[in-house]
């Protein structure tokens, strides 16, 4: 993936053990425990249901090395069927980030057939079981959206994610839920990695490593603090566009309230940057560290991580977690850039954003779109 990175690891020591296709348990022996409380900060739906337009994403993807153009689609897919594990961004209010997502999951199709797991930050470890039975079928989604609790768990629109989901069922995938309960998470942002109890340690992998890459931590920091540059990184027009945007900010805002809590807008003279830092570091490690023993235990799959762009952005949270964990893999990421037109030429300022820049218009984000015909 070519990302360079400075690490410094917690070892957090739990029982081993394999994690199967179809089993809850992860990187330990056993069920794992349901936490009690309930964790009420759930983001924003998308306004009215999803907006009035539905469009494709298109294809103005630059290489995020070498800024050349990647071309057509027939290109696209000849780089997403090469590789074995595939991350891609979104913002979580975004229709057309999960088209782009959808393209990617149809391009992995044409190359692997049934032998694919999609990876969904949307949903906790714990609800492993629910999707298992949704993916294979045995559930109506009306049943999945309850059994999962998704208005509480996540809270955008299901409509949004429904073609992946969709394209799951009829292909025959695996599925897996990646997330790390927002109660874990949180607690290591009041207390650190040190204060969690035994039953909250059994939800990480058994390292955890903090990230000491200096952009990404920047990336962070802005979150932490509630605010940040209209741009992040660089000048460039496209970025301008991208960052300044109101989901550009949301990204950011989704972070700290998954982190803090709902209500903790002006409350992070409260907690700690490092605690901060320990629990988005925990998040990215927990959901990389799934989907690479699922990787590590199924040889032949290939995977692709659906989650949000700061889990991606810089190659520094879930595909770092995962390439440490896996050998031999060929990864590539794709970071979704909010830009109203297909740049002429690749931003310089945008370079290292991942392997590829897919930018897409943010302006009028697309309706739900149909599932696709098979």
């Amino acid at each position: 993936m070519g990302t360079s990175l400075s690490v410094l690891s917690f070892l957090l020591v739990f029982n081993s053990g394999a994690f199967a296709e179809s089993s809850v348990s992860f990187d330990r022996k056993g069920a794992l425990p349901v936490l009690s409380e309930d964790i009420k900060a759930p983001p924003p739906a998308v306004a009215g249901g999803g907006a009035a337009k539905s469009e494709a994403p298109g294809f103005c993807i630059f290489n995020g090395r070498s800024g050349s153009p990647l071309g057509a689609g027939a290109a696209f897919k000849t780089v997403v069927g090469e590789s074995d594990v595939v991350f891609s961004g979104e913002s979580h209010d975004q229709m057309k980030d999960h088209l782009a997502q959808l393209e990617a999951l149809k391009a992995l199709g044409e190359a692997r057939g049934e032998k694919i797991a999609v990876g969904f930050e949307m949903l906790n470890m714990t609800l492993q079981p629910v999707l298992d039975d949704y993916a294979a079928g045995k559930l109506s989604e009306e049943e999945f959206l309850l059994k999962a609790d998704w208005k509480k768990e996540w809270g955008f629109d299901f409509k949004l994610y429904k073609p992946l989901f969709d394209f799951v069922r009829e292909n025959g995938l695996k599925a897996l839920a990646l997330n790390l309960p927002k109660k874990v998470v949180s607690k290591i942002a009041r207390a650190g990695l040190a204060g969690l109890s035994p039953e909250e340690k059994q939800y990480l992998p058994a390292k955890v490593e903090i990230t000491k890459d200096e952009a990404y931590i920047k990336y962070i920091r802005q979150s932490f603090e509630g605010h940040g540059p209209s741009k992040q990184p660089g000048g460039s027009a496209a970025g301008k566009v991208r960052s300044g945007t109101a989901a550009g900010r949301a990204d950011k805002d989704f972070l700290r309230q998954y982190i803090l809590g709902k209500g903790k807008k002006d409350m992070g003279d409260m907690f700690t940057f490092e605690n901060y830092l320990a629990a988005m570091c925990a998040w990215n490690e927990t959901m990389g560290a799934r989907l690479a023993d699922f990787l590590n235990a199924n040889p032949g799959f290939a995977g692709l991580a659906v989650a949000g762009s700061g889990h991606v952005i810089y190659n520094a949270g879930i595909p770092t977690s995962v390439l440490s964990r896996t050998d031999g893999l060929r990864p590539v990421s794709f970071y979704p850039a909010d830009a109203a037109a297909c740049p002429a030429a690749f931003p310089a300022d945008d370079a290292g954003l991942a392997d590829y820049v897919w930018y897409i218009d943010h302006s009028s984000p697309a309706a739900p779109a149909r599932s696709p015909a098979h």
